[in-house]
């Protein structure tokens, strides 16, 4: 057996403790094996790797990103049966990742990491854990790990947000968070109300409408909404994937050019790419309810498309002319025993309504990053004080007053253009420099803390802000997760993806603040570390490479049909 198994390294020590289960965790975890480096732990709460893959369960749950871009670059999937990859198939992808690579003897599940406290003497990390399993429990129900390195993979969509609604405790039916599915409810002739009209809404409603013998779906504000175009991805096509190996690193890069060329869409306000954009998503509604006009000025955003998450479905609106499914703008006003009273704040007219089951389809908490871990770094200093203004790091990966720690998918980092993997897979390169230099101290039997350098950190925020005040992030006429109540936008990037690649393409020591034992014998690094990027848009412009994809296509095709007259078995 070539797996260490993960019990017999010590319990209570690790080099590398990494939080969460999900694309950011297994990315860090599978680098520092590329690495050499294996004392490392990813702790899990859950019951198995997936992140908000794992989470996020509910009926008609998929990915908003084109599956070509849905995977890591070192471990692309040609597998994927649709354009657009539902929750299962992802599911599985990170499970089979997750297995080659043996992470298995690495993870602790059902492992919730409740705090984390620098120590500044011996220059490591005490990171607390509850067990959640129960067998294990009774053996020991917590414990501390201490480690020279701290990273934070849970992500920002990890914890349900449960807008406070008098009188929810009082419902004698059923509620539940879309991020909480619970599959046990039969849904079959309930009476539905569905709280919320963003991006898991729009995919739970067409299934519960098809089961349900009432729906009613309650919108606040409403959002931009363009055709998803979902289809299949033929078995001829993911023959051609498997067997062609320069074929779908091909098409993967003009979807990358393309979901880079649609930046300006989202993020320009008063540009032709946005005009065309709000064109387009109009155009869509009107089609889609041709004899419900009373809805288009409701369905119709009153800001520019990108300050609220763009939502791309092919059948909510579809779902909206079922003669059982309703759409309320009236304001709720509290949560009763038998249903929902709602009140129309222009009328001033009150109604009572019925249900079955009520849906909280409200998103996450998106601003607090660590949400439920105490985190205290130099002198104690809480993380809910270092984020008391709004969350921020250092090009979204390092936190002032926090040495020898990394987030993934951390403040402004955030797209809404394309994959987050791809920004994933750059801070695992960066990061892993910065963990590697501490490690080697480590070997040296010297303290290494890094940190980021208050000044540049400062710097970098300051700049950064001003170049989302540019964006549609910032319109004034829309409020959404990507900023907080002070208007400060703590979760989306400014840029492109490329731009972040190019930003992490090196570390520079002077960003940091790096201390180091008094003896001194060995120097601390400095100066800039060119660490290079995954290049995934094409190089040679979109036509020439259609044009290489068509060709390379028509020679795939040939040579299987050469191989099939010769009855060559295809690979797996």
């Amino acid at each position: 057996m070539d797996q260490e198994p993960e019990q017999h390294r010590a319990f209570t020590k690790s080099s590398v403790v990494i939080v969460g289960g999900g694309f950011s965790g297994m990315c860090m975890a599978i680098k520092l094996l590329e690495a050499g480096i294996r004392d490392f732990i990813i702790l899990e709460k859950s019951t198995g790797f997936g992140g908000t893959w794992k989470d996020n369960a509910y009926p008609g749950c998929c990915c908003d990103v084109l599956s070509t871009l849905y995977s890591y670059s070192f471990e692309q999937n040609a597998n994927w049966t649709r354009r657009y990859p539902a929750q299962g198939e992802i599911l599985d992808y990170v499970r089979e990742v997750a297995t080659k690579y043996k992470l298995y003897s690495f993870v602790r599940f059902g492992s919730e990491v409740t705090g984390a406290t620098w120590d500044k003497k011996s220059k490591e990390w005490n990171v607390s854990v509850r067990v959640l399993s129960s067998m294990e429990a009774e053996a020991c129900g917590t414990y501390t790990v201490q480690t020279k390195f701290f990273i934070s993979g849970v992500g920002q969509l990890n914890q349900p947000y449960w807008p406070q609604i008098p009188g929810q405790d009082r419902f004698h039916g059923k509620i539940m968070h879309a991020a909480r599915w619970d599959w046990s409810y039969d849904l079959k002739g309930k009476r539905i109300a569905i709280i919320g009209n963003g991006a898991s809404a729009v995919q739970i409603a067409p299934e519960v409408a098809k089961v349900a013998s009432q729906l009613t779906i309650f919108q606040r504000t409403p959002k931009w909404i363009i055709a998803r175009e979902d289809n299949e991805v033929k078995q001829w096509k993911r023959v051609l994937f498997r067997n062609v190996p320069f074929l779908l690193p091909k098409v993967r890069a003009l979807t990358m050019d393309g979901r880079e060329e649609s930046y300006e869409e989202l993020i320009r306000a008063g540009s032709a790419e946005s005009a065309k954009l709000t064109k387009t998503s109009i155009k869509f509604l009107r089609k889609e309810l041709p004899d419900r006009p009373d809805l288009w000025e409701i369905l119709t955003p009153k800001y520019a498309p990108g300050c609220k998450r763009i939502l791309i479905t092919d059948d909510y609106y579809k779902t909206l002319r079922l003669s059982h499914v309703a759409l309320d703008t009236r304001d709720i006003q509290t949560i009763t025993e038998e249903g929902i009273d709602v009140l129309d704040l222009k009328t001033k007219e009150g109604e009572s309504l019925e249900f079955d089951l009520i849906v909280f389809a409200t998103g996450f908490q998106t601003q607090e990053f660590l949400h439920g871990i105490d985190v205290r770094g130099v002198d104690g200093r809480p993380l809910g004080d270092i984020w008391e203004k709004g969350a921020s790091a250092l090009y979204g990966m390092t936190v002032e007053s926090l040495p020898n720690f990394g987030i993934f998918y951390g403040p402004n980092t955030n797209l809404g253009h394309n994959s987050i993997i791809l920004m994933i897979e750059a801070q695992a390169r960066y990061l892993l420099t910065i963990v590697k230099e501490v490690l080697k101290a480590a070997q040296r039997g010297q303290g290494l803390a890094i940190t980021p350098r208050l000044e540049r950190l400062r710097e970098w925020n300051v700049q950064l802000q001003k170049d989302l005040d540019k964006t549609t992030f910032a319109d004034p006429l829309c409020s959404s997760w990507y900023k907080n109540k002070e208007g400060h936008i703590t979760n989306n990037w400014s840029g492109t993806v490329v731009e972040y690649q190019k930003l992490l393409s090196k570390v520079d020591w002077s960003d940091f603040e790096l201390e180091g034992d008094d003896s001194g014998a060995s120097p601390l690094p400095s100066g800039q570390v060119a660490i290079g990027r995954v290049v995934e848009e094409s190089l040679i412009g979109p036509q020439a490479m259609i044009g290489g994809v068509a060709v390379g296509a028509l020679a795939a095709v040939s040579y299987l049909v050469y191989r099939n007259r010769r009855r060559i078995p295809l690979l797996a």
